[in-house]
């Protein structure tokens, strides 16, 4: 059995209290996980061009206010 299903297994086993818990636990987790990729990601110039190309929209007045 592999370490996923061992761990769909678990989860289909907990109580309602404990499932509410886990998923207040994996919501930080995977936000915290996305958060470190995000940053990492800038840190590595992926978003260079995406940010660039915002600022030529803006300067050329194809931006509005949110």
């Amino acid at each position: 059995m592999s370490q996923l299903e061992n761990v769909e297994n678990a989860v289909r086993q907990l109580t309602g209290e404990e499932l509410r818990a886990f998923r207040d636990w994996f919501a930080e987790f995977d936000a915290n996980a996305w958060d470190r990729q995000f940053e990492s990601d800038v840190r590595g110039g992926k978003l260079d061009q995406l940010g660039e190309q915002a600022l030529q929209a803006y300067k050329a007045g194809k931006a509005t206010d949110l």
